[in-house]
């Protein structure tokens, strides 16, 4: 068998090389859509299809892209904000309390060992009035500070351009929807052979899997935390619940919802539902990420927990929020492919030409 490379044959691969690293900085906005689209797929036909008569193709994509970056944006935007709300609140009530001086808590010198020289260390530290602002001042690094909120403003500046590119794909996915998954399956198919459908289907119920249990995830994590703020006595259960839930759809992020609220329990003397709060939501938190993911998107990937959660965990950690559901979906493919090997071990590929002789 000889490989001839052609003429044609380097300049497709070169203008493919080069589309790849001109598109690179939208890939995840690219990603983002592929995945909302393929999980929103079924909903938006049926969306389509009561809508198809008074309406356009493209009214009804717009429409539906909508709805769904609605779905999907509102609730973070409420979490955050409501958040970023009660951090304002929070400072604001150190700030005040700093003016006359922040005594010791009650609670800390009851600390196993620790506790006398924490408070005495407290007391020369914090009791005096300003002694906070003047603490700051003097460790604080002013360039490190800004140069921190400049990284900030990049990285939420070059997130919102990869929501609005996300939503723009996420238009064109449901307006063109049908031919591209036309043009797909028949790529796949010379590329791949017959079972190219096969694969295909199996990626799209992974995908609907990995996505659902994201949400499975939030309903379990505010559900839970909220019984467990209102047993510990938490204020505003409900909202502190609704902002937890919401935030876990984001690995990890929902710690830090646990996190300010147990210091703004601790600073209102509340140190009892502080640490029940801190405690209770730690643990629910990792049990939603760790146990009920992995069981919830294992119905549409047929894989084995760990592995299940090795694809979350770890498409994470290569791509982001969107890896939580590619992760596993690789996995899946690559499970199907080892078990497609091992049903015929013995039949070796029939050589395939990649250059035709003349």
């Amino acid at each position: 068998m000889q490989v001839r490379l052609t003429t044609p044959g380097m300049l497709g691969a070169l203008v493919v090389v080069l589309a790849v690293w001109i598109l690179h900085s939208f890939l995840p906005a690219l990603l983002v859509a592929c995945v909302t689209a393929v999980a929103t797929w079924p909903l938006y036909r049926r969306f389509a299809g009561l809508l198809q008569p008074r309406m356009s193709r493209g009214a009804i994509s717009l429409a539906f892209t909508l709805v769904v970056s609605a779905l999907v944006l509102a609730p973070l935007i409420f979490a955050c904000s409501a958040l970023l709300a009660k951090a304002s609140a929070l400072l604001l009530e150190i700030a005040a309390a700093d003016e006359k001086g922040i005594g010791v808590p009650p609670w800390l010198q009851s600390v196993p060992l620790a506790g006398p020289w924490l408070a005495e260390h407290w007391r020369s530290e914090l009791a005096q009035p300003g002694a906070l602002w003047a603490w700051m001042q003097q460790h604080a690094d002013a360039a490190a500070f800004v140069g921190w909120i400049e990284s900030l403003g990049q990285f939420m500046g070059r997130q919102l351009v990869i929501i609005g590119f996300a939503i723009l794909a996420l238009f064109f996915l449901y307006q063109e929807g049908d031919s591209l998954a036309r043009q797909v399956k028949r790529a796949l198919l010379h590329l791949v052979g017959q079972r190219a459908e096969a694969y295909a289907d199996v990626a799209s119920r992974a995908v609907r899997a990995s996505a659902n249990s994201m949400l499975v995830v939030a309903l379990f994590d505010g559900f839970a935390v909220g019984i467990a703020y209102a047993i510990a006595g938490v204020p505003q259960p409900a909202t502190w619940a609704a902002i937890t839930g919401l935030l876990a759809l984001v690995p990890f992020v929902g710690y830090g919802a646990v996190a300010a609220l147990a210091l703004e329990l601790a600073l209102a003397g509340a140190s009892t539902a502080a640490l029940l709060s801190l405690a209770f939501g730690s643990v629910i938190l990792f049990f939603g990420n760790k146990v009920v993911r992995p069981l919830a998107a294992r119905e549409g990937t047929h894989l084995g927990f760990v592995w299940v959660l090795m694809g979350c965990l770890g498409g994470f950690e290569a791509l982001g929020l969107v890896g939580v559901v590619i992760g596993p979906v690789v996995l899946t493919l690559a499970r199907e492919l080892w078990a497609e090997r091992m049903r015929t071990p013995d039949a070796a590929p029939a050589p395939v030409p990649l250059v035709r002789r003349a």
